[in-house]
């Protein structure tokens, strides 16, 4: 008895606190606010030991950045081959003992119902830190949101919550991270807005703001600083420089789309290359080493390189070549097997295509001339959109970093500009990218998985009527008079489907008893098959405008019939289902 006290005991205290959260909004806040404190803490955590790492294999300061050194002994530089042959050989076999992909915070409340593997989620947060702490270029947001993400849903599934309140905690882990990474507990909210939740709505503002604002105090408390980027000139002096920062936007987002293309385009070639797995970060790291000893900006995240380069004054030709190597060492760092986002990646490139903006303009001499230290903020702002997503995101970023309004107002203008135009033209942020190479059709956070069940298999009816292609109209008639059915599907001589006969259409014809109803086959070169997903099945009813379809397998064999009034009366109780959760109307 002694021993199953504790478990009963926690299993009573649990089920008294899962009833007090589904029952009142205020327990909901009280547990998303102890998950920002956690996240907080984690992210806080995470950097000091990538930073301690670089400390020690790259000689630096404590209060010093990676990417901010001027130079770096060339010896020095091996850390990054020899961390990532420790990268690659830990990765291979781990993946031996799961081989299935973790799953990150966007897809899990896309498609999981914000269910993450907090063991999954341990082992990226370590290859994220071993990547960033011997030099590779790729941040640590990715793990700190992963972090973030894995204790909300830990905690979200010890205490059974509903899918709704099980994604909004997801979301506020994964912002709270975010928020507590840069000081910016708007910047965090809308990250868990705009990206791993993929809607803001009444339920989920007040869970998501309390975490993101835990986070932050906890972060502070533990020696995480603000991230500060001041500047003291005014970004908008006349109507026209909203268009230009509107012009830059576009540069920006097509350049985000190269860049995420550019890195699918190496993983490629690198799958399709001899090299074993195990050491392909070990030569991913020795370019990265050739790189570094050019300049260490192309080491790590870019934090140290990005305030560098606002305060100095570089010239065009440097920014160009800085931009170039930039996005080379990110693509490598990717492509090879290092692990880790692109998101303060992209900040990084931002500042860099904002100076080279702003640099530009002084060559058209009817522009005005564009402060380049704004242009690089906004930059900053428009850049981060087209790789990550979340134009109020960045927006917020660029407000809460510089304490001014008309960069935050400029930056707005240049990230709802660059997202209209990735969306438009290419469809996804860095990691649904990731997700769509792999495989899935997600584009967002939205929760889509409630759509998973409506496939064509599980919608069919089984109660299939068949008549052989050869039966004649007098076999039609006498087995299926009038009114017992609308629609007869026909088997060929194999038994494999054939088409679908309208009764009526059989009756309609004249009384000629040998005629084969064969003749009378529509749709023969249209069927479903069982995993089809529902907006397969309504454009294929779109197409062929028919009321109701045949589902084959992949002998052709009919093992089902599926009417499109039935698929649509489905789908919209599904998406009305769907929409009471989000909105919090959902008992």
């Amino acid at each position: 008895m002694q021993l199953s006290l504790p478990t009963t005991t926690s299993v009573r205290w649990l089920s008294w606190l899962r009833r007090r959260i589904r029952s009142s909004e205020l327990w909901l806040i009280a547990v998303a606010t102890l998950i920002g404190a956690g996240a907080g803490a984690l992210a806080v955590l995470q950097a000091k030991l990538a930073h301690g790492l670089q400390v020690l294999l790259f000689a630096i300061n404590i209060d010093e950045r990676l990417s901010a050194q001027s130079v770096i002994a060339p010896w020095r530089t091996l850390a990054i081959p020899l961390g990532g042959l420790l990268l690659g050989v830990a990765t291979w076999a781990w993946l031996k003992y799961r081989p299935k992909p973790a799953v990150d915070p966007v897809e899990a409340n896309a498609l999981y119902g914000g269910h993450l593997s907090v063991r999954d989620s341990a082992f990226i947060c370590g290859q994220t830190l071993l990547s960033n702490g011997v030099g590779a270029s790729v941040g640590l947001e990715a793990a700190y949101a992963q972090a973030g993400a894995a204790i909300a849903s830990f905690a979200g599934q010890r205490l059974n919550l509903r899918r709704a309140d099980m994604r909004t905690l997801v979301g506020a882990g994964a912002g709270a991270a975010i928020a507590a990474a840069f000081g910016a507990p708007l910047t965090g909210a809308f990250y868990a807005f705009e990206i791993v939740i993929g809607a803001y709505t009444v339920a989920n503002l007040a869970p998501v703001a309390a975490a993101a604002l835990a986070a932050v105090l906890v972060a502070g408390r533990m020696g995480g600083l603000p991230y500060l980027l001041k500047t003291s000139t005014p970004a908008v002096q006349s109507w026209f420089d909203y268009g230009l920062y509107a012009l830059l936007g576009v540069v920006c987002a097509f350049a985000g789309i190269a860049l995420m293309r550019l890195v699918a385009s190496a993983e490629g070639l690198v799958g399709k290359s001899r090299l074993p797995k195990p050491v392909r970060p070990m030569v991913g790291g020795l370019a990265l080493a050739a790189l570094a000893m050019i300049t260490p900006q192309t080491l790590s995240a870019g934090h140290g390189a990005v305030h560098v380069n606002l305060t100095a004054d570089l010239g065009l030709k440097t920014l160009l070549i800085l931009l170039a190597m930039k996005a080379l060492a990110s693509v490598v760092s990717l492509s090879f097997g290092f692990r880790g986002g692109l998101f303060f990646a992209s900040l990084f490139l931002g500042v860099l295509v904002g100076q080279i903006f702003a640099a530009l303009t002084v060559f058209v001499p009817w522009l005005p001339s564009l402060d380049p230290t704004v242009a690089a903020l906004v930059g900053l702002g428009a850049f981060g959109v087209a790789v990550v997503g979340g134009p109020f995101t960045m927006s917020f970023l660029v407000l809460e970093a510089t304490g001014d309004f008309t960069v935050a107002a400029a930056a707005l203008v240049a990230s709802l500009i660059a997202s209209a135009l990735v969306r438009e033209t290419f469809g996804y942020s860095f990691s649904t990218w990731r997700l769509h190479l792999r495989g899935e059709t997600i584009r967002s956070a939205h929760d889509v998985s409630w759509m998973r069940p409506l496939t064509a298999g599980r919608m069919m009816r089984k109660d299939v009527k068949t008549v052989p292609a050869e039966a004649s109209l007098a076999e039609f008639r006498r087995r299926y008079p009038l009114g017992s059915t609308k629609r007869v599907v026909m088997l060929d001589a194999q038994g494999r489907y054939a088409g679908i006969v309208r009764t009526a259409l059989a009756y309609a014809q004249p009384d000629d008893s040998e005629k084969p109803v064969g003749g009378l086959a529509l749709y023969t070169d249209t069927a479903l098959t069982a995993d089809q997903s529902i907006k397969e099945v309504m454009r294929a009813f779109d197409h062929t405008q028919a009321d109701e379809l045949a589902v084959i397998d992949a002998n052709r064999e009919v093992i089902g019939i599926l009417s499109e009034a039935y698929a649509t009366r489905r789908y919209a109780e599904e998406l009305d289902k769907a929409r009471r959760e989000l909105t919090g109307e959902a008992g």
